[in-house]
């Protein structure tokens, strides 16, 4: 059976219809918060590249990192294809050095609690400060868990393009709040337009974070990173959360100082 990762298509089409919400966000929260012009961008992380490809298509000078040849090849072909410029790189998040410093990074939707301690977040925010100039920011977004949060918890979504069908079923298969880890099944089934079935499914650990973990963690680091405005999922930019225990799908606007 084949892999989530190694489909990128599959990825992409599962989250598509978040992405103009999140561009329309990251653009109000450069007006809002960053000092000056931002032009440079960074996703750390970006897999299939939907973010890459919907700021590029807005102007933006866009680079994207991930570690997995597939989803970057994915990447470079959508990009040449719709015949947007972009820079695409093989590489760590928790180890990044760039020629120039960027405006501004993103990284949502969860990619963070793929660093399974503390020393690679604490690691990777660092190398986000290095490669962000002073008064860019940094918009981070992942799920936090409240300590009464039910482990057994199952999402179903469905997609559809281009002539094919996708379900996908995530499951959480192991939850230990003391190793502060989860680890996650993907269960993917594409149906295409001639009838043939692709079935897809991976496994893989997230670190777990509570509000009162998230704060510590990012504490660490506000010698170069101060948290400007904290927002959930609904990406609403008139409208910022309390960092206390009702957070739950959390969205970090963090300013490099």
């Amino acid at each position: 059976m084949a892999t989530w990762y190694d489909h990128p298509q599959y990825f992409d089409m599962v989250f598509r219809d978040e992405t103009d919400a999140e561009v329309a966000f990251f653009e109000q929260a450069f007006d809002k918060f960053a000092d000056g012009k931002v032009k440079r961008l960074l996703e750390p992380g970006c897999g299939s590249g939907r973010l890459v490809v919907g700021m590029a298509a807005k102007g933006y000078d866009v680079t994207g990192l991930d570690l997995s040849k597939p989803m970057l090849k994915y990447l470079r072909d959508r990009m040449k294809r719709r015949k947007l410029p972009g820079t695409y790189v093989l590489g760590d998040m928790t180890e990044m050095n760039f020629d120039e410093p960027f405006d501004a990074t993103f990284c949502t939707f969860n990619t963070f609690r793929h660093l399974l301690d503390e020393a690679a977040a604490e690691k990777h925010l660092r190398s986000v400060a290095a490669n962000l100039r002073v008064g860019g920011i940094y918009i981070l977004g992942f799920h936090l868990i409240p300590m009464d949060a039910d482990p057994e918890c199952t999402e179903r979504w469905r997609a559809s393009h281009g002539g094919t069908n996708v379900s996908v079923t995530l499951r959480v298969m192991d939850f230990d709040r003391k190793k502060r880890q989860e680890l996650l099944r993907v269960s993917v089934k594409a149906v295409k337009r001639n009838g043939k079935v692709e079935k897809i499914r991976s496994e893989f650990p997230l670190r777990i974070y509570t509000p009162t973990q998230a704060k510590k963690l990012l504490a660490k680091v506000s010698d170069v990173l101060a948290i400007e405005g904290i927002y959930d999922f609904d990406y609403e930019i008139d409208e910022q959360r309390e960092f206390d225990n009702d957070l739950t799908d959390a969205v970090f606007v963090l300013k490099r100082i």
